[in-house]
């Protein structure tokens, strides 16, 4: 089969730090998946009087449909152009969801941040985790739309070109890189930036640079919407200087941001 990806796909990652992948899996999954989760909610499919929370965090799905999900053609052909051959691994589940429902209440977890990426001190502590400038343990940001998502069900926002300005502020930091929260108070530096909604219907695919800002919002809708955020890993460290110059597009965002090029 093609490539998945166009080289203005490919451009558009680099420079704007994400793309859209339309069908990146069947909505059959996505119908699959959904009933799945839905037996793990507290709450009434068919009764939104018990839907009473603005987000519910599901623990790590990794039953068949959301292993065939992760690992469509179109997927590994992407993640082959994104971050390089034999250079991920295969995901055999989804992480975690956050569900988010239709709510007058605020959710608590709206700030703009970036995924930490390798632990610090203590494992549990998710605050503590860490992310370098060689984005060590991640490769990718990714968006799996299990529900149809208009611009009411609390689509994702991303900051257009923030791992740009992320690169030059995680620079000083070196091996060690920053907490989450120590990025997260630096994140100033991105206001202003165009932002995007990740919305598209069930089956949608959002690949993003793993230095992307990005924030939940409240869910203004009428349906609970299914998302799942999983990383990629790579399977081994990025490199910033090649003496062949054969770098991978993950690799030249860093270096467009440090303005290495």
């Amino acid at each position: 089969m093609p490539p998945a990806l166009t080289n203005a796909q490919i451009q558009q990652f680099i420079h704007e730090g994400y793309i859209r992948l339309d069908n990146a899996f069947p909505e059959e999954l996505a119908a699959q998946g959904r009933t799945i989760l839905w037996q793990a909610i507290p709450c009434n499919l068919n009764d939104p009087t018990t839907w009473t929370q603005p987000v519910i965090r599901l623990g790590d799905f990794s039953q068949e449909p959301f292993r065939k999900a992760a690992n469509t053609a179109n997927l590994h052909s992407a993640f082959d152009q994104l971050v390089g051959k034999e250079a991920w691994v295969p995901r055999m589940s989804l992480g975690s969801f956050p569900v988010r429902f239709p709510s007058n209440e605020e959710p608590n977890d709206t700030g703009w941040h970036v995924d930490a990426s390798f632990p610090g001190a203590d494992l549990r502590d998710y605050l503590a985790w860490r992310i370098n400038v060689f984005s060590k343990g991640r490769a990718l940001l990714m968006l799996f739309l299990f529900s149809d998502v208009s611009e009411k069900d609390a689509p994702t926002r991303i900051r257009v070109g923030s791992h740009l300005k992320v690169a030059c502020l995680l620079k000083p930091a070196g091996e060690a890189g920053l907490s989450f929260m120590e990025l997260a108070n630096k994140l100033k530096a991105t206001d202003g930036l165009e932002e995007v909604s990740a919305t598209g219907p069930a089956g949608t695919v959002y690949l993003c640079h793993p230095f992307i800002v990005h924030a939940a919002q409240p869910h203004h809708g009428t349906n609970p919407r299914f998302l799942a955020q999983p990383p990629l890993v790579p399977t081994k460290d990025f490199v910033l200087q090649r003496s062949d110059n054969n770098y991978s597009p993950i690799e030249i965002a860093i270096r467009l941001g440090l303005r290495l090029d």
